[in-house]
């Protein structure tokens, strides 16, 4: 496995010249660069994002890319940014079936995914086998951001979790995280809960986990406290992913730890950072970084 996603990462580095060549037939070469390089697919859904200038030529675009990816069957365009308590985009239709449903395989699972209406990541399959192997046995996981139950199922398919409580407020995730867990073969094992992980936690799944996985970097901070009190009186890990804005000059994995270090402390928190990433880049000095925080002990 490689980072950020990834053998689709790969695949782009091999692949990238042909496409690039078949788009310059179309594309004049001095607008060829305001073509975005970077893609997803998802299952045989790709969605691409256009500049003002490549939007004339998206149907060129998504043709090329159709051309060099040939189990791809629809291609969207991205007409809004991730947004919103459910973090979905707005997506526009360019070419192919008119759809946004699909399935999408990793590492031994099967997921079903409306790409419209729910939250997914393929840049996120090394963190979570990463995550996955670090399960020791008999642990109890609660995935606080749980989506399709992508983290949650991959832990149940690699490790040996007695138990791993995945909660999303999205309803049409929980609704599709269910028909992966029945998929997946996962049913007891994963359970789906709907609803706030703040609520969640207090209510159903106070002092539990041995592990909580917080896979929200938009709201992972102010959930940090509810992360701790999911967690065993003991201790356990908590890994933790947030975006972080860092100059040249600057390590956005240590500002992270920075932040997160102080916040841990004023709650009075026992704890270590032994592990700390860059995800992947997200925009001109912005990055995704995640923390492996080992929580010795603490009074939630």
């Amino acid at each position: 496995m490689f980072p950020d996603g990834v053998v689709l990462w790969v695949d782009r580095r091999i692949l990238k010249k042909s496409l690039r060549e078949i788009l310059s037939e179309t594309i004049p070469l001095e607008e060829l660069r305001y073509v975005y390089n970077s893609y997803d697919i998802i299952g045989d859904i790709a969605i691409i994002r256009l500049t003002e200038t490549s939007s004339q030529y998206r149907s060129d675009i998504a043709k090329g890319l159709m051309s060099v990816h040939k189990n791809v069957k629809t291609v969207l365009a991205q007409g809004s940014p991730v947004h919103g308590v459910f973090r979905i985009r707005r997506l526009e239709h360019v070419i192919g079936e008119d759809k946004t449903t699909t399935t999408h395989l990793e590492a031994g699972c099967s997921f079903s995914v409306d790409v419209e209406k729910c939250y997914f990541s393929p840049r996120l399959s090394y963190e979570r086998m990463r995550v996955a192997k670090q399960v020791s046995d008999g642990e109890v996981v609660v995935n606080m951001f749980a989506g399709v139950g992508c983290f949650s199922l991959l832990i149940a398919k690699h490790s040996e979790a007695s138990r791993i409580y995945s909660i999303d407020v999205n309803p049409i995730a929980v609704q599709l995280m269910q028909r992966n867990i029945r998929v997946n073969g996962d049913y007891g094992k994963v359970v789906p809960i709907l609803g706030d992980a703040k609520e969640v936690v207090e209510k159903r799944l106070h002092n539990i986990a041995d592990r909580v996985v917080m896979p929200l970097p938009e709201k992972a901070f102010e959930y940090l406290p509810y992360a701790l009190s999911a967690l065993s009186r003991s201790g356990g890990w908590i890994h933790y992913y947030d975006f972080e804005h860092a100059a040249k000059d600057e390590n956005p994995v240590e500002k992270v730890r920075s932040k997160v270090r102080g916040g841990l402390e004023s709650l009075g928190v026992a704890f270590q950072i032994p592990y700390g990433r860059v995800v992947r880049s997200t925009g001109p000095n912005w990055y995704q970084t995640v923390l492996d925080i080992e929580v010795k002990s603490h009074k939630s």
